[in-house]
């Protein structure tokens, strides 16, 4: 799922952040060699909306055009709901990577993050990018991979590719707060090191896509403390944050899980979700 080489697809509506969006998204389909499609959804409107989304559509064209002179880009105009269009245009083009920004109006009205990219992200069978932060960071800035246990391999490799195309360095983060704090009794030595030495088993058993990337600095980094919190602060001396979505755990659970969801409200740089089997 995270070697797909189809076209970077992005939602765009007339706010800035579907515009900081749009310039992430065509740096990326540069990076890749691949074509940029631009997705903008209507739902079920009359001529005259479908006409502003059309114009809308033609203007990202020109702008983006400008901007990233021999890149090829399509564009489709969405008669369905904003994240419904964005993941079937997705699978029609088997998209690569779908990019969204962090809030938008009309075609993607959302509150702190935005509905439209909650939705798509916590559904779409694909990496999806939430352009935020600061998206003009320089391309070589390290790209930081949350690691939560063993399965997460694939954003481990989603992560490596990424730092192979911009020449950036990778650092493998794992969080974590050991069982003993929530005790009354203080634990053994001997008990809180073997906790940690399990932890630090399973961050390297996720880093095993590294091997492939010899290329490559890829540190891992154990960390003591939330996993949000860590992330966030993680975020501020990173290019892009890649973290994986776990199925859903549980009839009440949250379909991308308490971390990410926190991450993608408050991170400081573009977050990528990329799902897990």
């Amino acid at each position: 799922m995270t070697e797909a080489t189809g076209p970077v697809l992005v939602g765009v509506d007339d706010t800035p952040q579907a515009w900081l969006a749009a310039d992430w998204a065509a740096r990326e389909a540069a990076l890749r060699g691949t074509a940029l499609q631009v997705v903008h959804a209507v739902g079920d409107a009359d001529d005259r909306v479908r006409g502003a989304g059309a114009d809308l559509l033609h203007d990202a064209r020109t702008r983006l055009t400008t901007a990233h002179p021999g890149l090829r880009i399509d564009t489709v105009l969405g008669h369905e709901e904003p994240a419904e269009a964005v993941l079937t245009a997705a699978e029609d083009t088997d998209a690569g990577l779908i990019v969204l920004g962090t809030r938008g109006r009309g075609g993607f009205a959302g509150l702190l993050l935005g509905s439209v990219s909650l939705k798509v992200a916590a559904h779409a069978g694909r990496p999806v990018v939430v352009a935020r932060g600061h998206t003009e960071k320089a391309g070589r800035e390290d790209i930081v991979a949350g690691v939560r246990d063993e399965r997460d391999e694939d954003a481990v490799r989603f992560a490596l590719t990424e730092a192979d195309l911009r020449g950036a360095a990778v650092r493998l983060v794992h969080a974590w707060s050991p069982l003993a704090r929530a005790g009354l009794m203080v634990p053994q030595v001997s008990t809180l090191d073997d906790e940690q030495h399990a932890h630090a088993q399973l961050l390297k058993h996720a880093a095993r896509p590294a091997a492939a990337y010899p290329q490559l600095r890829v540190d891992r980094e154990l960390i003591t403390g939330s996993p949000a919190g860590v992330l966030v602060e993680a975020s501020a001396k990173a290019g892009l944050l890649v973290l994986p979505r776990h199925p859903v755990e549980g009839r009440l659970g949250l379909r991308l899980g308490s971390v990410v969801h926190a991450v993608l409200h408050h991170a400081d740089c573009p977050v990528a979700v990329v799902p897990t089997s």
